[in-house]
């Protein structure tokens, strides 16, 4: 284990220690102590391990937060891993193609664009049932348990302080919420998200801008102009385009419910699109 190659990667500004552990011992580092030690150490907000596959999926993703809480998918983290697979040379039935499996099931992504310096990934997220208005905003789970707020600016947001209190409301105990600030513009919306399990402000959350994106739809905020038709098919697809803290624009797009505005409208055909890049590589 001591000489376990650790990778660094981003998605967005979301950074995470990624480890190979198809063919090594890595029970060490699903460790609590060592999880947090390590993502103080390389300034990471996670930890993933990608292991083998199966009959179905080319590999599997397991996901920490750096205080040691899993069992949740990560948006940004499983673009990463996609890309991670790629370099390491993970063959599949199609080469732009995967199918990995997360916490919350089966996932499949396409790599649209390999480096260059990044790779672009448009990565199959969980389909959602429902979405819950309280305290003054939305709860949904797109992969892990999200709250979205719309404000008028953003930037004006403490985020820290907001974002802690509304984690811990009585209301989303005991496993606590994921907290979105999202502000409406007029070809995008902009996403800060306080991150439970980090418990601070990340550049981004892949979940986060997913469940922000379904959460404009569902209340009317949507930008204009982002519904269209597909050609010969009778569903019809809202493409949003999302702002994360360091400026990147990443999309969500998803199948639009007919009636929306009902909280146990179903999202289906969700994907979050968006880069994906190595920032150190270390033995």
């Amino acid at each position: 284990m001591n000489d376990m190659k650790i990778y660094k990667m981003s998605g967005a500004g979301n950074d995470f220690i990624v480890l190979d552990g198809r063919n090594e011992d890595v029970s060490g580092f699903r460790k609590i102590e060592r999880i947090t030690a390590l993502c103080e150490e390389y300034g990471t907000d996670g930890l993933m391990i990608l292991g083998k596959g199966d009959a179905v999926a080319d590999f599997s993703m397991d996901f920490f937060n750096p205080d040691g809480s899993g069992g949740m998918m990560c948006g940004n983290g499983g673009r990463c891993i996609v890309a991670f697979a790629d370099w390491l040379g993970i063959k599949t039935s199609s080469s732009d193609h995967y199918v990995f499996i997360a916490p919350d099931g089966l996932h499949e992504a396409q790599i649209l664009k390999r480096p260059g310096t990044e790779w672009t990934i448009r990565l199959r997220m969980i389909d959602v049932d429902g979405v819950r208005e309280m305290q003054g905003g939305y709860f949904l789970n797109t992969g892990t348990r999200h709250f979205v707020k719309f404000v008028e600016d953003v930037e004006s947001v403490d985020v820290e302080s907001e974002g802690r209190e509304l984690r811990w409301k009585e209301e989303f105990a005991p496993e606590g919420t994921n907290v979105n600030f999202v502000q409406v513009c007029a070809d995008r919306l902009k996403v800060r998200t306080f991150e439970k399990g980090v418990e601070r402000e990340t550049l981004a959350c892949g979940t986060g801008i997913t469940a922000s994106a379904l959460a404009a739809f569902y209340s009317g905020n949507l930008p204009e102009g982002k519904i269209s038709g597909l050609a010969g098919k009778d569903e019809k697809r809202a493409t949003v385009r999302i702002q994360a803290r360091r400026g990147d624009i990443l999309t969500v797009d998803f199948v639009a419910p007919e009636d929306p505005a009902v909280s146990t409208a179903r999202f289906t055909g969700i994907h979050l699109t968006g880069p994906a890049e190595f920032s150190a590589k270390n033995n």
